[in-house]
């Protein structure tokens, strides 16, 4: 699994992680065996040695750290939609994280960092707006960056083993960041391995992590200018293209004929994301099949778009650019990719 999607995996879990903190504790969690995770611990040696993370490193973390059973809990009772259980509408979500104290808070972060955020984006072509967007909905401004120890927690959830092959390799990296200089005390976030203003997994923090005010480290705990630099970067790698809007809001005429622009692929991931998007035309074809733009303004007739209506037909829909696809590999959902969108949008005003 790639970074980018086990960054919009683990910023879902962060997100749906609203479980009483006095959840029962299964009982499998209860029963974990301290020496059978020492040795789990120790068996990661040759992969730490392999990352060049030093014995020295490990032999100062590995003998502080016990199973977490909370953390245990939280992963095994989340929430979870199977692939036919019913979608909700999007306004009630819409509602709530691109509110009024949100967009308030925004514009508030964005006019106090608008000198670092113009010379970024001029730098990498993501829009400023978007980086103030993502840095709210992650952790609404840094205002909650989670309090969990992160190699406690990862090296209890790769022990636990049901997913060994996701959170094994981020326990390494958070080791290896470690190893790497990032003091102890950074290295706290969500229960799921999330941390810092982006809520970057420790993986991607080691591939895109940035140094945005020229201090020579890359700070997302406390610099919001290493924080915006490093979202920027995310954009970048996941192919933001520059001076294209993520997308539009329209109004569909009631006589339009979905089935003709229904899409023939079938995704390789994310299949209740994309499965809900129309096949990719150009905004002079969907202007010509009758589609307008509730702002009036169409981007480039060139420019490829899909049509998504989350709410249904009759109610806002949305022609989304390859830039909308660039968000929804930092978190696979449209409801996730569409608030930041519109709160982005927001914020600008």
């Amino acid at each position: 699994m790639r970074d980018s999607l086990r960054s919009s995996v683990f910023s879902l879990l962060l997100g749906l992680a609203g479980v009483t903190a006095g959840a029962v504790v299964p009982g499998a969690a209860l029963a974990q065996d301290s020496t059978d995770f020492r040795a789990y611990l120790e068996s990661l040696r040759p992969k730490a040695r392999a990352m060049e993370i030093r014995d020295a490193t490990l032999d100062s973390v590995f003998p502080t750290l016990t199973p977490n059973p909370r953390v245990i809990a939280l992963d095994q009772t989340q929430p979870g939609g199977g692939a036919y259980s019913p979608i909700p509408n999007f306004e009630p979500y819409r509602r709530q994280h691109v509110d009024a104290a949100r967009i308030s808070r925004g514009r508030i972060a964005y006019q106090a960092n608008r000198a670092r955020l113009a010379r970024i984006e001029a730098e990498t072509g993501v829009p400023e707006e978007i980086m103030v967007a993502i840095y709210g909905h992650e952790t609404n401004y840094g205002s909650y960056t989670g309090d969990f120890d992160l190699i406690r927690s990862l090296a209890t959830l790769a022990h636990e083993g049901r997913r060994r092959a996701l959170f094994e390799p981020e326990l390494l990296a958070t080791l290896k960041m470690l190893d790497n200089g990032v003091p102890r005390s950074r290295l706290i976030g969500s229960w799921a391995g999330a941390t810092g203003y982006p809520q970057f997994l420790p993986s991607v923090y080691l591939r895109l992590a940035k140094d945005g005010d020229g201090d020579g480290r890359a700070d997302i705990w406390t610099s919001e200018a290493d924080a915006l630099a490093s979202i920027a970067n995310y954009f970048v790698q996941a192919g933001w293209r520059r001076g294209q809007p993520w997308g539009v809001a329209v109004s569909v005429p009631s006589s339009f004929d979905r089935a003709s622009v229904a899409a023939r692929t079938n995704p390789a991931r994310c299949p209740r994301v994309f499965n809900r998007h129309s096949r990719w035309l150009t905004m002079a074809e969907w202007r010509k099949l009758g589609l307008f733009p509730a702002s009036g303004i169409w981007p480039g007739d060139t420019v490829m778009a899909t049509l998504l209506e989350p709410d249904g037909p009759g109610k806002t829909a949305y022609l989304l650019t390859g830039n909308y696809r660039a968000i929804l590999d930092y978190n696979c959902s449209n409801f996730y990719a569409l608030s930041v969108g519109l709160l982005a949008d927001a914020v600008k005003q």
